[in-house]
């Protein structure tokens, strides 16, 4: 099966004037190739392809992280021009010290908490509840069941609602 599958790719690639171009390799052996924009043999414009070829050539052999995050970023056309050797070996060690670093400042930080949570924990508040949240008069002095005023006293029209805003004005 796979010698049959590389002899059909190498006869596309003579029909289709596709030319991969290798532009480089990364520190865990894959190879990255770029196929410039070509018509076919049908006269149609295929677009530019960035193509990874992995050293495992396995697909459930694949890790997240089996690619470098610069080789990924110029397949996926976040940057146009491939990255260097030295530029992959810089960010790495600039992410390692970064971890370092971190981890230091993180057991630092928990060093201090230690001691101080005690002093700088205030104690609890003692509170007072009366009633219940969703009640309409919480926080207020509960109605009582006498009533307020009489029928007797009540005259048409002399209500006004509170805010003072008249609506026959």
């Amino acid at each position: 099966m796979g010698w049959s599958q590389d002899l059909f790719r190498a006869l596309w690639r003579a029909l289709s004037k596709e030319a991969k171009r290798q532009v480089g390799t990364d520190q865990f052996g894959n190879k990255y190739y770029y196929v410039p924009e070509y018509k076919n043999w049908r006269g149609q414009t295929i677009r530019e392809k960035r193509i990874v070829e992995a050293a495992n050539k396995r697909e459930v052999d694949y890790e997240v992280g089996d690619i470098p995050t610069e080789w990924e970023a110029w397949i996926r056309k976040t940057r146009k021009t491939p990255p260097t050797m030295e530029e992959i070996l810089k960010n790495e060690k600039n992410r390692e010290e970064t971890k370092i670093k971190n981890q230091d400042l993180y057991g630092k930080e928990k060093l201090l908490s230690k001691g101080s949570n005690e002093e700088l924990l205030a104690p609890p508040v003692q509170t007072q509840i009366k009633g219940h949240a969703s009640a309409p008069y919480f926080g207020k002095e509960e109605p009582t069941v006498a009533p307020t005023s009489t029928g007797k006293t009540f005259q048409p029209g002399s209500w006004m609602p509170q805010g003072g805003k008249n609506p026959n004005q």
